[in-house]
């Protein structure tokens, strides 16, 4: 018996970009000690106020069938949310309770694309977004963001790949590289969105962890609210990774589509882990505020260790909990010399090829160990970068490979 051709090609019949991370984890279970900062899983855990909401949900009897579209009180909490953080009105039925962000990102795209239409999505991208595509039996389309303008995506670019296609995904704050989107980019999006008729599908599971700028969601841009399919999550704002518990807005008329579309996949979310979720909403922001704490401190403590040297280069950070650094003064490609930092000193980072072509020559560092550690971390990452790109020009000379340093360090 064979497997069908869509999950047989889910990954593009090459690497899913998880490779160093699986590697690293063997080498943890091995008894290795290894510094991980590769993936987005908080140093701390779910806070034990929303545990024991969850437990006394479940003692309550919250145990069978939750209703499928989320618990009315869930999502009316997440309409208010979304409401005050936005300014866009947004009632109960504009919201879907999902199974975590990325079966919010699936089902996006199930309403947006019928089998074969061409679905946009940023590069540099988080790794799941064209097998998320392909699962959803359309074809993924890469427009790259490059570093030269900071990885702030080009409306020309976007307009050039729009012809024929159904919807654009993108991400700010953005997982890997920590831009947050300015104004100018997301009117710039908004606009080939509605001259091109795409739907768009915007990650917005970092928007408690802004550092600089604002943060503005493009459903809240004129003409947006009927074309905007926003994804959400408990995962990264409440360190509720494990809980998988997420929603989609959007238009009324497509959440009921979608409410059929969990009817017959999902079935909906156990009842116990809504509770706990409302629980956590109800915390309020300054809960939110302690949760991205850590990753805005070490963020801070990163700038003051990249400032002292010039081999590594930041890109500018101004949210999520990701540094994307650039490397490529060192003459490697992203994938060797992840390889070898972790060879080398056992500090795991995700090689920038992961997430694209476009982030040749970065590595994603995640801020996700305590402080000391990840000052250490950071400092032997910029130590045995200066060591390769001194080897590097020693072997290639001064007009060696090393490319140019696009980004300050402070």
């Amino acid at each position: 018996m064979q497997i069908s051709k869509r999950l047989d090609g889910i990954t593009g019949g090459g690497s899913d970009g998880w490779e160093l991370f699986l590697k690293a984890r063997a080498m943890v279970a091995a008894g290795i000690p290894v510094t991980e900062l590769t993936i987005g899983e908080h140093d701390i855990r779910t806070a034990a106020p929303v545990l024991q909401a969850m437990h006394q949900a479940a003692l309550g009897g919250h145990t069978g069938y939750a209703a499928i579209p989320g618990v009315d009180a869930l999502r009316a909490a997440v309409a208010r949310r979304v409401t005050e953080r936005t300014g866009v009105a947004t009632t109960p039925e504009n919201v879907l309770i999902t199974p975590g962000g990325q079966s919010a990102l699936f089902a996006a795209h199930m309403a947006a694309c019928d089998v074969g239409d061409r679905a946009l999505y940023i590069d540099p991208y988080y790794a799941t977004y064209p097998g998320t595509i392909r699962g959803a039996g359309a074809v993924p389309v890469a427009v790259q963001a490059r570093a030269k303008n900071a990885f702030q995506p080009r409306a020309a670019d976007i307009a050039e790949a729009a012809q024929g296609a159904k919807s654009l995904l993108v991400n700010s704050p953005n997982n890997p590289t920590g831009v947050v989107y300015s104004r100018e980019t997301l009117e710039g999006i908004a606009r080939i969105s509605q001259d091109a008729d795409l739907w768009l599908i915007s990650d917005e599971v970092y928007d408690t962890q802004v550092w600089e700028g604002e943060h503005v969601s493009p459903r809240a841009l004129p003409g947006m609210a009927e074309r905007t399919l926003v994804v959400g999550s408990m995962s990264k704002s409440h360190a509720m990774t494990g809980s998988r518990i997420g929603w989609l807005i959007g238009p009324e008329a497509a959440i009921a589509h979608l409410i059929n579309l969990a009817t017959h996949t999902t079935y909906g979310v156990p009842g116990f882990i809504q509770d706990a979720a409302l629980f956590a909403l109800q915390e309020g922001p300054d809960f939110e505020a302690e949760i991205a704490e850590p990753f805005r401190r070490r963020r801070a403590l990163a700038k003051s260790i990249l400032a002292r040297q010039n081999t590594v280069g930041l890109v500018p950070a101004g949210g999520a909990m990701y540094l994307m650094l650039d490397i490529r003064a060192t003459g490697m490609s992203s994938e060797d010399f992840a390889e070898d930092l972790l060879e080398t000193h056992r500090i795991a980072v995700m090689p920038g090829e992961s997430f694209g072509a476009a982030a040749w020559g970065h590595i994603r560092v995640a801020m996700t160990v305590e402080d000391a550690a990840f000052e250490r971390a950071l400092a032997t990452i910029c130590a045995h970068a200066q060591q390769r790109a001194a080897a590097c020009v020693n072997e290639n000379g001064p007009g060696g490979k090393p490319g140019p340093r696009i980004f300050p360090t402070a």
